[in-house]
């Protein structure tokens, strides 16, 4: 429906012109592969609100590392970088019982300041063409590469939530984990792993962001933690736990991206485009909240 108003409202301005849309693509993957695996914290019954921060600090490790080692060294720094932060958020929420939510607040004002000391708050230029290409830049005929990657980690997010055991703990232990204990799944266990998963997505798409803009800075992700948990919520994932679809959350995370393009197409001041983009959303989930 929002699709069909601003394409009917905005076709004059280039709404539904090809680029256009490749560009909302380009724009929401990012979004989109940290809200895949959102989508298991909150079907554990979790949250995570470093995301944003976590792809900045990635974005950056990455880059240093691209500097002195080369694209194998980048990789392997960013992805490292996401693994400690996960394993930091789990072991925080899992064994010492702070509860997800203050500790990955706690982990977003750390990300972010750590972002900031090791680079000087200035941008880490990557002078590295396959980089580039690979993480964001590139495109295959007229495909962008970032569709690849949201469809890839898509289609297996989809396939491990739904078909296989881990996916089934995951909603048993965010349905009751009470009842997913005493049937024998080891819930703190699966609430470390969906951490963990979360803040290597967020490093993977600190790397995209990196790719596509060339250089690793702090400010990338920023406030991004809101945007994906809105597209995994608009998408039909529960905030409270036991339910969560892959599917839902690309469609929703695609969703925000019109919402935000259409809106900027439509001349409105930024201050405007804030207003509009929380009414919309709130409506969204309010319909889809009632349908479920």
């Amino acid at each position: 429906m929002i699709f069909a108003i601003f394409a009917l409202t905005l076709n004059d301005k280039g709404f539904l012109n090809p680029n256009n849309l490749l560009n909302i693509v380009r724009q929401t993957a990012m979004i989109a592969v940290m809200a895949i695996a959102m989508t298991f914290v909150l079907s554990s019954g979790e949250i995570d609100l470093s995301v944003g921060a976590v792809a900045g600090l990635a974005s950056v490790t990455a880059a240093m590392a691209i500097a002195a080692g080369g694209i194998f060294f980048g990789v392997a720094a960013g992805l490292a970088t996401g693994i400690a932060v996960g394993v930091f958020n789990g072991l925080l929420t899992t064994r010492i019982g702070i509860p997800s939510f203050l500790t990955t607040l706690a982990m977003m004002g750390i990300a972010k300041g750590v972002a900031m000391w090791i680079s000087g708050t200035a941008a880490v230029p990557i002078i590295n063409p396959g980089y580039s290409w690979l993480f964001g830049g590139g495109s295959i005929g007229i495909v962008p590469v970032l569709l690849l990657w949201m469809l890839g980690l898509g289609a297996v997010g989809h396939f491990v939530l739904k078909r296989t055991t881990f996916g089934r703990r995951v909603l048993a232990t965010g349905g009751g984990e009470t009842a997913a204990r005493y049937s024998g799944i080891d819930t703190s266990s699966v609430k470390f792993r969906v951490l963990v998963i979360s803040s290597m997505a967020a490093a993977l798409a600190g790397m995209l962001y990196a790719g596509r803009l060339q250089s690793g800075r702090f400010q990338l992700g920023e406030g991004d933690e809101l945007s994906v948990i809105a597209a995994a919520v608009l998408g039909g994932t529960s905030l409270f736990g036991g339910y969560g679809t892959v599917i839902g959350t690309i469609v929703g995370a695609l969703m925000i991206g019109l919402i935000n393009n259409g809106l900027i197409l439509m001349g409105l001041e930024f201050s405007q485009q804030l207003i509009a983009r929380g009414g919309i959303i709130i409506l969204a989930v309010a319909l889809s909240q009632k349908r479920n």
